[in-house]
């Protein structure tokens, strides 16, 4: 059984050979299995491509993409799985956090028939920041994506070359593979690895990327629009009922003197409301606006050792 290991690549250039290496390790004691690579390149700023090329240079089982721009993690990933010929494929990270060693408890979790297995981490090497944004991330992917409520998801995964084959139909311009895979299939596995380290540098997801991965997220929900039907229904309700009070208020006590501060703090109240609705509904019509246009999901600039008939560009 072929597996493919596809790797998002992002200033990974003293850390890609070691990787690539030791999973070569890995699966020359699994009997059973066969690996190809596919390293995608997210137009690093270091020799990261170089290092892939002579990777796919040495060994004719690694093939090598790079992008024309920065386009991010999903991307890359959805440009890799463009590429695989494996029954399986692997998802992994290039800073050897997801370790090699990891990999042998996951494809033995998959022979249990899943289609979808992650490997979760017994005890995560992240910092306290790091892990509050992971705690987030598994709540809103369960209320948006749909994810089941027992599947805690990682960066580690496996997928059968069935859930690949429907995860690449998708052609919008800011995939998340997560969401992908949930829409697919139910029947997923969690099995428990270690995490480990990061071997170089630190990690390249700022706050700002890491909002706008979350906010792909809508692209697979329409719960933030019933979201604001509701908030906005209750909002009025509180504002007829506070008007009916006003009114019987002034019935019972004619003297009393309505206040400018209580109206005007009321309408920024509203108004705020109003302005978050309209947000939300700006984000959903910006995404249509963008996909309409053709935004591209990935642009190739270069490959290596990857065969002419498999070529997409």
């Amino acid at each position: 059984m072929l597996v493919s290991v596809v790797i998002p690549c992002y200033n990974s250039e003293r850390s890609i050979r070691e990787v690539v290496e030791l999973t070569m390790e890995q699966f020359q004691t699994l009997d059973d299995y066969d690996v190809e690579f596919v390293l995608v390149n997210d137009n690093s700023s270091d020799g990261t491509f170089e290092q892939i090329r002579l990777l796919a240079e040495e060994y004719p089982n690694v093939h090598g993409i790079s992008l024309m721009r920065n386009f991010g993690q999903h991307n890359a990933l959805m440009c890799a799985m463009n590429y695989t010929h494996g029954d399986l494929i692997l998802g992994m990270d290039d800073d050897l956090q997801t370790h090699p060693s990891q990999i042998p408890i996951i494809l033995g979790k998959q022979r249990e028939g899943y289609d979808l297995v992650y490997g979760v981490y017994e005890k995560s090497t992240n910092s306290a920041g790091k892990n509050l944004t992971s705690w987030f991330n598994r709540v809103s992917s369960r209320m948006l994506l749909g994810r089941p409520k027992e599947i805690r998801s990682s960066n580690f995964w496996l997928i059968t070359d069935k859930v690949r084959r429907e995860v690449i139909k998708y052609r919008n311009y800011n995939p998340y593979v997560d969401g992908l895979f949930f829409r697919t299939t139910h029947n997923i596995g969690n099995v428990t690895i270690q995490h480990h380290k990061r071997e170089f540098g630190s990690s390249n997801y700022t706050l700002r990327k890491m909002m706008k991965l979350w906010m792909a997220y809508w692209n697979y929900s329409v719960l933030p629009l019933r979201a604001a039907s509701v908030l906005g229904s209750v909002t009025s309700l509180i504002g007829f009922i506070a008007a009916i009070a006003t009114v019987i208020h002034k019935l019972v006590d004619p003297t009393t003197t309505v206040g400018w501060s209580s109206t005007l703090s009321i309408m920024l109240i509203f108004f705020g409301f109003t302005l978050l609705m309209l947000g939300i509904i700006g984000e959903y019509i910006g995404e249509i606006v963008l996909s309409i246009n053709s935004t591209p999901q990935f642009v190739i600039r270069d490959m290596v050792n990857v065969p002419d008939e498999d070529r997409l560009v």
